[in-house]
């Protein structure tokens, strides 16, 4: 289980392009059960480099990075019970908290928006975490 891959193969993990995964050990995505953790997604393009624009397109960036791994274990944007938007300017909230509702207005998970004083790169403006529970 070096791997962190459960024996009875219960758990699944989905990596995505982030060039952190592999150096930082962790996984975009983790199913166990019914139930998908998604680890913050930052504004990351498919090539590694940063999502140009304002907040509200990080933001989208990261909300679909979000459906591509729930989608990768079986899930939707339908499942999703709770989110973290993690913003490093408050003047920003409303970008943001707009891209949120533009996937999950009408599942209206819980959710959390916090400032932080930085993300790990400093074009970064938002970064964005999901948990889901899946009925099926």
């Amino acid at each position: 289980m070096a791997d962190g891959q459960p024996k009875n193969g219960g758990r699944r993990n989905h990596s995505s392009a982030s060039p952190f995964e592999p150096v930082y050990g962790y996984s975009r995505a983790v199913r166990v059960g019914n139930r998908i953790d998604v680890a913050g997604c930052a504004p990351i393009e498919p090539d590694g480099t940063s999502t140009p624009g304002d907040a509200g397109a990080q933001a989208a960036r990261c909300i679909a990075i979000i459906g591509e791994a729930l989608e990768a274990l079986g899930g939707s944007y339908a499942d999703v019970v709770r989110t973290r938007m993690y913003i490093t300017d408050a003047a920003d909230a409303d970008l943001v908290g707009h891209a949120h509702g533009s996937a999950f207005k009408n599942v209206r998970p819980a959710s959390t928006m916090l400032v932080v004083p930085g993300l790990i790169r400093p074009e970064w403006k938002v970064e964005i975490e999901a948990e889901a529970i899946l009925e099926k």
